[in-house]
C-alpha cells in the first residue's frame, strides 16, 4: 500500500536541499536518509534520500541527484510516497493511517448514524475528517480528541461527539454577541 508521507515545498540555498511539509506521524522513520520514495508525479522519481536535517522548525532534505537549486525547485508541490505493508499500524495506539480510516461508518455517542468517512485532509495545524451523509452533501469533522474521542477498527466505526452546530448549523450557539456602541 502506498501512503503520501510529504510534499516538496521551495529549494532552500544553492545545494539541492527543498523543504518539506511532513504528512506522516513518523518522519523519522519515512524520511530518513536512504529511503526510497515514490513520487507524484511519478516521473520525478523514485527519489532516494540522501540527507535530513530540520532548520527553523522545518524538515529540509536532499535527494541523490538533486544537486542545485534548479533540480530542487524543479520538484516543488511533488508529493513522496512510501510502500507501506497494509496490516502494519502505528507505534502510538492513538494514531491511524487514512486507509484505516476511510469508510468507518460515523456516529455520535448515542448511535445516531452521522455518515461514512470518504477522506482525510491534512491541514497544517489538524486533520480533518470529511463524512458523507446520508441525505446527500459532506460535512468536515476535526480530527481531535475532544470531537473524535473514539475510533473503532473492530466495528469499523468513529464515535463522535459534536459541538453544538457542526453537524446542523440551526443549532449552533452564539459564543459572544457585540453590541454596537
Amino acid at each position: 500500500m502506498q501512503l503520501v508521507v510529504a510534499r516538496i515545498g521551495r529549494a532552500h540555498g544553492i545545494k539541492g536541499e527543498v523543504t518539506v511539509e511532513v504528512r506522516t506521524d513518523e518522519p523519522e522513520l519515512r524520511l530518513a536518509p536512504g529511503a526510497v520514495l515514490a513520487t507524484d508525479p511519478s516521473s520525478a522519481g523514485p527519489l532516494t534520500i540522501a540527507t535530513g536535517r530540520v532548520h527553523s522548525g522545518r524538515l529540509l532534505l536532499c535527494f541523490d541527484g538533486v544537486a542545485d537549486r534548479t533540480a530542487a525547485e524543479a520538484l516543488r508541490n511533488t508529493l513522496l510516497i512510501a510502500e507501506v505493508d497494509p496490516e502494519e499500524l502505528p507505534e502510538d495506539p492513538e494514531e491511524f493511517y487514512d486507509h484505516q480510516l476511510i469508510d468507518l461508518d460515523v456516529v455520535t455517542r448515542d448511535g445516531t448514524a452521522v455518515g461514512r468517512i470518504t477522506e482525510v485532509s491534512h491541514l497544517p495545524y489538524q486533520d480533518l475528517l470529511i463524512v458523507a451523509r446520508p441525505e446527500g452533501g459532506d460535512v468536515m469533522i476535526p480530527f481531535v480528541a475532544e470531537i473524535v474521542p473514539e475510533i473503532d477498527l473492530e466495528e469499523q466505526r468513529a464515535i463522535i461527539d459534536p459541538p453544538p452546530g457542526l453537524l446542523d448549523e440551526t443549532q449552533a450557539e452564539i459564543a459572544s454577541n457585540c453590541e454596537e456602541s
